[in-house]
């Protein structure tokens, strides 16, 4: 039984509990709470592809979804541009951000690596504090627009924003099984498992860390664009 539950019909169960989860519960607050849940559990499979898989522990990880979360909230408020649009561009730009950091960082090995990386997320914060004309500073950004419509399909309701991020965690807990389901895994956990081990078969150190850390701070980033639409 246990074993038939972690496959496709335990998949399949979880499914039909989000489906089914507003309708089981008395008032918005429990979406609100389950849909700020699923928002981090985005952010934590980017996580866990650099930390669980890969062995980089990223402390810089929180600051990633900082920056997805203020280019949306910049771009939509300040210059007015599309929710979705700032959406993706988003992602572009957390790309962008981690690129050379992680080109950087990720010369680094263990504890080294993790330090660095906790220096990077404090400098992350300090940069949103302080450039007040770009972040609002501590005021923050206030008024960030929900979701606009696609098509007959509005999210101007808790249950209909609740289906809209769980509708990316399924997207994205889809692409993450079909990542770690590929012979990139496996290179993955080969660099998991020593450096030294990975090189002997031949896999390309710097560009596959790189490759896993750019695909764990785009989750990020996704995540924190979707965060700053939900509490706007």
């Amino acid at each position: 039984m246990i074993k038939l539950l972690e496959g496709k019909w335990g998949w399949g169960l979880l499914l039909v509990a989000g489906l089914l989860f507003p309708f089981m519960v008395g008032n918005d607050y429990h979406l609100t709470v389950m849909s700020t849940a699923y928002i981090f559990a985005i952010a934590t499979l980017g996580l866990n592809l650099i930390t669980g898989y890969t062995g980089q522990f990223n402390l810089a990880h929180a600051g990633f979804m900082a920056v997805g979360a203020y280019t949306l909230g910049i771009l939509t408020v300040d210059y007015g541009v599309s929710f979705w649009l700032a959406f993706v561009l988003a992602g572009v730009v957390t790309v962008l951000v981690g690129l050379p950091l992680g080109w950087v960082s990720l010369r680094l090995r263990g504890h080294y690596f993790s330090i660095f990386t906790l220096c990077v997320g404090t400098i992350m914060f300090l940069v949103i504090e302080k450039w007040e004309s770009l972040t609002h500073g501590t005021v923050g950004i206030m008024g960030i627009p929900a979701p606009t419509a696609i098509g007959p399909l509005s999210f101007d309701t808790p249950r209909s924003i609740y289906y809209l991020v769980f509708f990316f965690l399924v997207l994205g807990v889809w692409v993450m099984r079909r990542i770690v389901d590929s012979l990139m895994d496996r290179t993955f956990m080969a660099i998991r498992n020593g450096d030294e081990l990975a090189q002997a078969l031949g896999v390309n150190l710097m560009r596959n860390k790189l490759i896993a850390f750019l695909l764990s701070v785009l989750y990020a980033g996704l995540a924190g664009a979707l965060y700053a639409g939900f509490v706007r």
